[in-house]
Order: structure tokens, then C-alpha cells, then sequence
């Protein structure tokens, strides 16, 4: 996720923020640190967590982890940083690249070949891989995993990649191709007989879903005032799902992907007015849509804005079924929605939201996951089951506890003199909410991983640059450094089951380099340095799997220069012990992971690989940074899937 959209709470320096936008690169500074530590982990889940209350089936011992067998969880032989163009993994594994931008993904009738030249119409992009994959999920078509289909988000575009000349001149077929090239992609894939895999084209199974897909607006907000527009007077349908971050599956088969950076999209003219600013609203676009597709000048058009940054519900198999923007989840910069359950069956959905100084959430569902008739699939049985529930956001104490905070229109602060009239008024404007609140300003949470067995969560926090700056929020519990340059990982407890409205955190680890001069940014890793954790994977023994997004600007340089490329690494969480697993090629984010049943094959997205300081490359010389997977002279470099597997065939991470 790339940090020049990372935008930033507004409070309580309009000023800064303001030159921030008129300069794009001041925005490479909305990444950040991890500092001093705050509670490390008390004696590898020990006694702090041991205090917390659980329910008779809860949480397993201390010290052991569910499905795992005793000793060493790592088995793998770990790979130094790296600053190559290429995809390094450990001694006796293998990577190779699948389902690359703009590969054909396989819609019936529709298979257009990657030109290599940037010549694709916006229909032929249509039908193609986007750009910049990010959250990714497998899901098996049969009871081995032989065959599944992978879904793929597609975060942003390069519009220096992506057209012939890049923005110059900027038309209306190149504003459709960037929102082509947006969105999620749905393909069907085969193993084959020596454990390699294929793309199956066509499939009827293949979907594009882009910024110009029609998409159901579900929930208390559907058909509110501030959701009706000149395009859409209902209230209910909105074009297209943009900024696609994580993902994650649900128990009754979807997959939730979040929408994430949308003022990015928008037009704010000159005086955007204050809920817009908070939300970040600039006066233009970074990527110029407005200029031929009216719906993002927010001027004329300010709730086509409130009509993006939802939680989107997508049924894999049911190509038919348009996405379903849920409401109920509330409105934000979302990172990812990921999904626990119950002990009486209840959905519980826990939502990041990328920002410096946004929040962390939790909706409760008030219904339970229903189990599907005869002939019927669980997604058909819980098609409404995520519009009904109630939604909180989290406030963390300097003693290791916290609350979740229950945003309920008509109880104070969140009152209608204070601006919110109705449920629908909390949901679209939930940030606003939330401040009212008092939540917990936090340093850009990123991915969540859960532990269902223990009631544990575990979060990525990227970094914040501007803790503790003039003006800003400064360092508190689960934010514990100062100029917070390379991030942390925390996890909490809930007191017994998912719904509970209170919990116990601590820090598992603070991000950064043992080499580096400031203290606060050397961490405290045990083992392989790293900085800006992001992506997070808890695998079926118990690995937790981080993968990590710095900048093209900061690294290799200052306190990043022994750290490498982005990489992907393991973390044995009873231990702490962090092995590098993965480096990946030049100027790109290593995001996304999915397994296989039979944990035998690992898919991991490599994100804009080639991507420069300023985010946009120079059309004319496409390969300035990086030219994998292909290494063509002069050839573009692409996002891609990357298929993993151990030559021996046997389990990753052992």
C-alpha cells in the first residue's frame, strides 16, 4: 500500500496538511516508526494475557499454539536482504510468477494477450489482470485444492505504465483504462502433474470487477440522503469498487475487500468543506478522474464521495451476484476486514483503517451465520447477514487494557447536535464519529490476523512519521515511539468471546535495525531486521507471516540501507523468532498470502515492482527501476502472483 496515499488525521495542523498536498513529495513522509517498548510481550503470551477471562472453550495454554507440533515452527533456512531484481526464496523452494497485469484472466469470448506496449484499449482491460495486486485469497474448487480460483485486488494504477506516453495527454479512454485496471480479479487456476500451476482459460468462473462494475448498497445507510446522487436517486447502486486493499474469506464463503484511499480519486475544488477535509479531500485528484468523469468532482457531486470506502462483499461463485457494499461495517480508509465467529454463531468482524492516526474497529452481528437448505450454498443463505449489527472502535489504555467503543446514533457524543441525526449519519461519517469517541489515534494499522482458538488478534502498524510532532498526538501505549519510522505488531485479547467490549494488548515486536544510530529505530527483533510491516498471514500451525511495504524513497537509504527490498518474512509467535523468507525485486510491496489445503503451495502477490520516489513512472523509460518478471529492455514491469513450493514437495515454512 503505497504511502503517498496515506492520509493523516487533520488535527489539529490544517496548515501542515494543506502544504502537504500542494507538494506530492512531502507525502512519502506518511510512513513511520515503532519506539520504545511498551510491554513487550509478557513472557510468550504469559502472564498478562493469562489474566484475561475466557470462556470454558477458549483460548489453548500459553506457550502452545493450535494445530502445531511441539518444537521449532520454522524449519526453512532464512535469506539475506537483498537490493536485486529478483524473487529470492530459501534453499530447496521455488517462485514463479502467475496471473500478471494484464495477462487475459479468463472470461469466456474475452482473451486478450499482453501487448507488452501499453497499446490495450479499456475494454481489452477489462477482460485482463489489473494493476498493482494486493489482498489475495484462494479458494479450492475440490476437496483436494487441485483446482480453486484466486482473487485478486487490485489496489491503484500507474498511469506512467499503463497508457502510451502516460498522462500526456490526459483523455477520457485513459481515465476508463486506469478504472479498468482498478478493482478484482477472479480466475480459475490448476495444478499441474510436476506441482506447478496454470491459469484455466477460459473459466466460467472468471469475473473482472472494476471501478465501473454497478455494485448493491446494502444496510442502514442504503438509500440515506447522503447517499443519493444525480446518478443514482435511490440511494442503492453505486458504479465500480476502487482502492481494493486486503482481503479476507468469510465462514459462509465470500471474500471482504476494503476500499481504502478514495479521496485520492476525488476533486475537492478549492474549499472542500470539513467532513471532507478530514476525510483528506484535496483540491485534485492524484489521478485525475474528475477531469472526464464527473461523478469524482466532489464539488458537484459531493455524495458520490460518501458512496466509496466500504467493507465490498463478493460471492466468488456466483459470477452474477453484484458486489455488495456493506454499510453496516461503516466508512473509512479501510485497510481489510477479516472475520471471527462467535460461540452462539455470530459474525464478528474486525476492520483496520490505514491512516496516520485513524483507528482500529469491530463489528458484532446480530444475527447468526445460518446454515444453508439442501441444494443451497452457505453465501446464498447469509446474503443480508452482515447489514444487521453493531459497530465499535477501540480506545487502548497505557495500562494494557482497552474498550471498544459502541457507535450508536442518539447516545452522547453521537448526538444529532452534534451531526448525527440518524445510524446512517454515524456510518458514512464513522471517522468523525469515532473522534467523538475518543478512540485511540494509532500509527496506520494495517492487516489483522486472528487466532480463533484464543480469542487473539494480531495487527500490523506500518509507521507514523509525525508521532509525536508539533501539533500531532504523541506516543502513548500501543504507540510507543517518537518519529515512528518502521512500525510495530501488536495483539490483544478479548475478556472471553469475540463480542466482549473489553481487552487485554501488548506489543509482539517492534520493527527496525539493530545498525541504526537512533535508538528508536533498532527495534527489537529476534532474529531478521525488517521495517514497515504491513501485510500479516497466520498460517494452520501457528506461523505468522509478515510481509512489509517501505517506500521507494526510503529505502536502501538512512535508516533503511541494510534492510533491503521489501520482503516477507516468518514469526514464530511463541518465541518471537522473525526469519526473512522472501525478498522481492525492485521498487515493489510484497502484500497478500494464501495456502492450499494441503499447505503445499503459498500464492503471494509482488505489488508494483519498478515503482520510483515520485509513484508514477516515466513513460518513457518504463524499466528506470525494475523490468521483472520479464527483464525485456525497455519492457514494463508488472505486478504479479507468485506461485511458491518447496522442490520436495513437502509442507512451507517446515
Amino acid at each position: 500500500m503505497d504511502p503517498r496515499t496515506k492520509l493523516s488525521h487533520p488535527r489539529p495542523d490544517p496548515a501542515a496538511d494543506t502544504a502537504e498536498a500542494a507538494d506530492p513529495a512531502r507525502r512519502t513522509a506518511l510512513r513511520g516508526t515503532g519506539g520504545a517498548l511498551l510491554g513487550r510481550w509478557l513472557a510468550v503470551l504469559g502472564a498478562g494475557l493469562a489474566a484475561c477471562a475466557r470462556p470454558p472453550d477458549g483460548p489453548a495454554a500459553p506457550g502452545s499454539l493450535p494445530g502445531s507440533a511441539p518444537g521449532p515452527l520454522l524449519g526453512f533456512t532464512p535469506v539475506p536482504p537483498s537490493r536485486d531484481d529478483e524473487v529470492q526464496v530459501p534453499p530447496g523452494y521455488r517462485a514463479t510468477p502467475i496471473a500478471a497485469w494484464g495477462e487475459p484472466v479468463g472470461l469466456p469470448g474475452a482473451l486478450p494477450p499482453w501487448r507488452g506496449d501499453a497499446g490495450e484499449t479499456a475494454r481489452e482491460q477489462a477482460a485482463q489482470f489489473g494493476m498493482h495486486h494486493d489482498g489475495l485469497q484462494f479458494i479450492p474448487l475440490d476437496a483436494h485444492g487441485a483446482r480453486g480460483l484466486l482473487v485478486i485486488n487490485h489496489e491503484y494504477t500507474d498511469d506512467g505504465l499503463l497508457h502510451p506516453g502516460g498522462m500526456q495527454p490526459w483523455t477520457a479512454e485513459k481515465v476508463r483504462k486506469s478504472q479498468a485496471a482498478h478493482g478484482v480479479s477472479i480466475a480459475e487456476v490448476a495444478r499441474e502433474g510436476d506441482g506447478g500451476w496454470r491459469l484455466v482459460r477460459p473459466s466460467p468462473l472468471a469475473r473482472r470487477i472494476t471501478a465501473a462494475t454497478p455494485c448493491r448498497l446494502t444496510g442502514p445507510a442504503a438509500g440515506h440522503a447522503l447517499l443519493r446522487t444525480a446518478f443514482d436517486p435511490s440511494g442503492r447502486w453505486v458504479a465500480g469498487t476502487l482502492n481494493n486493499c486486503g482481503s479476507s474469506r468469510t465462514p459462509w464463503g465470500t471474500v471482504l475487500v476494503a476500499e481504502e484511499n478514495i479521496p485520492f480519486y476525488f476533486d475537492g475544488g478549492p474549499a472542500p468543506d470539513a467532513d471532507q477535509r478530514r476525510w483528506g479531500l484535496q483540491p485534485e485528484g492524484f489521478f485525475r478522474w474528475a477531469v472526464h468523469d464527473e461523478r469524482f468532482d466532489a464539488r458537484r457531486h459531493p455524495n458520490e464521495f460518501h458512496r466509496h470506502g466500504w467493507i465490498v462483499e463478493i460471492d466468488p461463485l456466483d459470477p452474477d451476484a453484484p458486489p455488495a457494499k456493506r454499510t453496516a461495517l461503516g466508512r473509512g480508509l479501510h485497510e481489510g476486514a477479516w472475520v471471527a465467529t462467535t460461540a452462539d454463531g455470530r459474525p464478528v468482524v474486525y476492520l483496520s483503517e490505514d491512516g496516520r492516526f485513524e483507528y482500529l474497529w469491530k463489528f458484532v452481528g446480530r444475527t447468526r451465520i445460518a446454515t444453508p437448505a439442501p441444494g443451497q450454498r452457505a453465501a446464498e443463505a447469509n446474503r443480508a447477514l452482515l447489514d444487521e449489527g453493531t459497530l465499535y472502535v477501540a480506545r487502548f489504555d497505557a495500562d494494557g487494557r482497552g474498550r471498544w467503543l459502541s457507535l450508536r446514533a442518539g447516545e452522547p457524543p453521537l448526538t444529532a447536535a452534534a451531526g448525527f441525526p440518524d445510524a446512517a449519519s454515524v456510518l458514512v461519517r464513522s471517522s468523525q464519529a469515532a473522534d467523538a469517541l475518543g478512540a485511540t489515534p494509532m500509527d496506520r494499522p494495517e492487516w489483522l490476523a486472528i487466532d480463533a482458538a484464543r480469542r487473539l488478534v494480531y495487527c500490523s502498524l506500518t509507521n507514523n512519521a509525525e508521532r509525536g510532532a508539533p501539533g500531532r498526538p504523541g506516543i502513548d501505549g500501543p504507540n510507543p515511539r517518537a518519529r515512528n519510522t518502521m512500525g510495530q505488531v501488536l495483539r490483544w485479547q478479548e475478556d472471553g468471546d469475540f463480542d466482549a467490549t473489553g481487552f487485554r494488548w501488548e506489543t509482539l515486536l517492534q520493527a527496525g535495525d539493530p545498525a541504526n544510530a537512533r535508538a528508536e529505530a533498532r527495534g527489537d527483533l529476534r532474529g531478521d531486521a525488517f521495517a514497515c510491516p504491513d501485510g500479516l498471514f497466520l498460517d494452520p500451525r501457528g506461523v505468522l507471516w509478515i510481509q512489509t511495504d517501505a517506500h521507494a524513497s526510503q529505502m536502501h537509504r538512512g535508516e533503511f540501507a541494510g534492510l533491503g527490498n521489501n520482503q516477507m518474512l516468518a514469526c514464530d509467535p511463541r518465541t518471537g523468532e522473525v526469519r526473512r523468507f522472501l525478498t522481492g525485486p525492485r521498487g515493489c510491496e510484497i502484500t497478500g498470502a494464501a495456502l492450499t489445503p494441503d499447505r503445499r503451495t503459498l500464492f503471494v502477490n509482488v505489488q508494483h515492482p519498478g515503482e520510483p520516489d515520485s509513484d508514477r513512472s516515466d513513460p518513457a523509460a518504463p524499466d528506470a527501476v525494475s523490468s521483472w518478471p520479464e527483464h525485456r529492455r525497455g519492457g514494463r514491469p508488472r505486478s504479479a502472483t507468485l506461485v511458491i513450493r518447496r522442490t520436495d514437495g513437502g509442507e512451507i515454512g517446515r
